[in-house]
């Protein structure tokens, strides 16, 4: 009987052993896995248990959350949503996150470990903290300013600080109401169909997401490059360039929107945007350093991050001189984003330097003790100092005296360029309207905010500087809600 007892012991001992075993393999080996399969519904609803932390403009949450009384508890809201949609992104049930709510996800919902005091505690107890706090770099007078300025026109702004790279508006135009994505059901798919079907494309941020030809704003590049390589050493001295310019292999004549470009200096050439003389400039440069150039101040570049990525900025790499003529006057195959104009600009102000743009100021924990401070850097030298200094007397030239008459602010010194951007079949488009400037108060020691504006539906004669009259004055506005700020 003893006998019986002790083989029954030893197997439910067996038995036992395994049984710790098996549980080892499911919380050790297949834990991930099983997490992962869509059938498994508890990470979502975890995910999903507690409020989401906030997104801060100016210090103040521009993000909040509801109870829903549902399975997946609490939904996001969003204040001002279609104002700050193209910083915050959505964060739905549904359909996931974008921009800075994706970026920061892991802060904003309470699962990156530097939120945690003791986060051994958290994985044994499989709690973890509220969420964390993410302040953005947005300045909340320029954003509604540039957000007004483009009065539901389709269009982008986008603002930086040139001495640290900080985005201090970011605007695109038609924009949505995160807030509607937020949550389940049909009203939730409808929200979604409607603005995906919405020829407006709302939902495309178009400052960080969409390039266009930057037309003769990127005449202020072939400035550089020129000025760098010494194919230009006298701003103000005659090039010998004719009205209308044979563009170079072909019998195509290139013209002009404005007068008196004939063998215009390239001071003049900026300042009334003549065609001709900047893309005989470009074909002097050459190929290759006007490559050099523009990859210098981020073209071509795909890594950029914001910490949502930017598309690609492009400038040909290989090109007949024709070609090279037209590009050079940012036509062709050229294209940018606007936050990649705005770096345009920056550099000019900034004395050649390029400050890598960035949109999160610091992350803190729910009570507000700081996890990460965002900090400057530096994505290298655009132009020679002196070259920069020379392009920013130009630029004021343009706002002073020259086609960007629109953006001057009484008792600040502006620097601009206007640009008029043909596109379509047969450039059969309503060009649009572009203008990048950047400005200083009198009295300070350096420029505070670069700036580029681009209007889509410029409603402007095609022989008028439509920049001018479109863009110009949303960055004049921009640019005072700058300098007003304290």
């Amino acid at each position: 009987m003893i006998r019986y007892i002790r083989w029954c012991a030893w197997f439910c001992a067996l038995l036992l052993v395994a049984l710790l075993v098996n549980a080892a393999r499911v919380q050790l080996v297949e834990s991930e896995a099983l997490a992962a399969n869509p059938a498994n519904k508890r990470a979502v609803i975890a995910r999903y248990a507690q409020p989401r932390g906030p997104i801060l403009v100016d210090g103040r949450p521009v993000t909040g959350t509801r109870d829903s009384g549902q399975l997946l508890r609490y939904e996001r809201t969003y204040t001002n949503g279609p104002l700050y949609a193209p910083v915050t992104g959505f964060s739905s049930q549904t359909y996931g996150t974008s921009f800075v709510e994706r970026a920061e996800d892991a802060v904003l919902a309470g699962t990156d470990p530097r939120l945690a005091v003791l986060p051994l505690w958290n994985d044994l107890a499989r709690s973890r903290p509220d969420g964390g706090r993410v302040a953005t770099t947005i300045r909340a007078k320029l954003q509604l300013a540039a957000y007004t300025g483009l009065a539901g026109k389709r269009g982008a702004v986008a603002a930086v600080e040139p001495a640290t790279g900080r985005i201090l508006a970011l605007v695109s135009s038609p924009s949505y109401d995160p807030g509607v994505l937020s949550g389940t059901g049909p009203h939730v798919k409808a929200a979604w169909d409607r603005l995906n079907s919405d020829p407006t494309r709302p939902m495309l941020n178009r400052a960080l997401r969409e390039t266009y030809p930057p037309g003769s704003t990127f005449k202020i590049v072939t400035a550089a490059a020129a000025l760098d390589a010494g194919v230009v050493t006298d701003v103000d001295a005659p090039t010998t360039t004719p009205d209308p310019y044979p563009l170079p292999g072909t019998h195509t004549l290139l013209p002009n929107a404005a007068t008196g470009c004939e063998d215009a200096s390239m001071a003049e050439a900026v300042r009334w945007s003549c065609n001709t003389v900047m893309a005989k400039i470009g074909v002097q440069v050459g190929l290759r350093r006007m490559v050099a150039a523009a990859e210098r101040f981020g073209f071509n570049d795909a890594g950029l991050r914001v910490p949502s990525w930017v598309s690609r900025s492009d400038f040909d790499t290989d090109m007949s001189q024709d070609q090279l003529a037209l590009s050079s006057i940012g036509q062709f195959n050229t294209k940018a984003t606007p936050l990649q104009m705005a770096m345009v600009a920056a550099a000019v102000a900034n004395g050649g330097e390029i400050k890598t743009p960035y949109l999160v100021d610091g992350t803190s924990q729910a009570d507000g003790d700081p996890v990460r401070r965002g900090s400057p850097h530096s994505l290298g030298r655009a132009m020679n100092p002196a070259t920069a200094l020379r392009l920013q007397e130009l630029m004021v030239a343009v706002v002073e005296d020259g086609t960007g008459r629109n953006a001057a602010i009484r008792g600040a010194v502006v620097g601009g360029k206007t640009g008029t951007a043909q596109h379509g079949v047969g450039n059969t488009g309503t060009p649009y309207a572009w203008f990048i400037a950047w400005a200083k108060g009198k009295r300070a020691a350096v420029p505070e905010v670069a700036v580029a504006v681009v209007v889509e539906d410029a409603a402007a004669n095609r022989g008028d500087i439509s920049g001018n009259s479109a863009a110009a004055p949303i960055a004049r506005s921009v640019m005072q809600a700058a300098l007003s700020a304290p």
